[in-house]
């Protein structure tokens, strides 16, 4: 086997434990009723701060709360962030928000990602979630989002080096 076929197939199984891990992760989170994504701005009708799941599908993602739910394609995702704020570049696009980022989300971020926002485009309109989200619960949900997406989620680094 060649060098450059064997580094392929280390990659694709890397690729396929995270996957394995992340689905492991959401299934035991499910199982013991632990609701870590919540709402907190977007342009669905979704109360502020309803605590639901988010479902990595083939063809989507999928936000499911008390509250209501929202599916998002993949084809129609323009731009992910998981950041410890709302970004300027989101904050300036011509979004009709139904729950405004403006209502107790910080302009200035702190030292951790919490906030995972999804703009999209739907009928011609553009369309946004943001979820707040820990990074434990987070990091898991990354690879997986970037693998079926394909598409990166722009993740701030948010960690200090000495």
């Amino acid at each position: 086997m060649s060098w450059s076929k064997s580094s392929s197939v280390a990659k694709f199984l890397l690729v396929m434990l995270v996957l394995l891990g992340a689905r492991s992760f959401a299934r035991a989170s499910n199982k013991h009723g632990a609701t870590p994504f919540k709402y907190e701005a977007g342009t669905e009708k979704i109360p502020k701060s309803c605590q639901g799941f988010v479902e990595v599908g083939a063809t989507g993602l999928s936000f499911k709360c008390n509250g209501g739910s929202v599916s998002v394609p993949y084809t129609s995702i323009k731009l992910m962030q998981y950041r410890p704020n709302i970004s300027r570049k989101i904050r300036k696009m011509n979004i009709k928000w139904e729950v405004s980022p403006g209502t107790g989300l910080p302009f200035v971020g702190g030292h951790k990602n919490r906030y995972f926002a999804v703009v999209y485009e739907e009928e011609g309109a553009t369309r946004a979630i943001v979820l707040d989200v820990p990074p434990q619960t987070m990091r898991p949900y990354l690879a997986e989002i970037d693998v079926k997406a394909g598409k990166r989620v722009e993740v701030e680094e948010t960690e200090e080096y000495d």
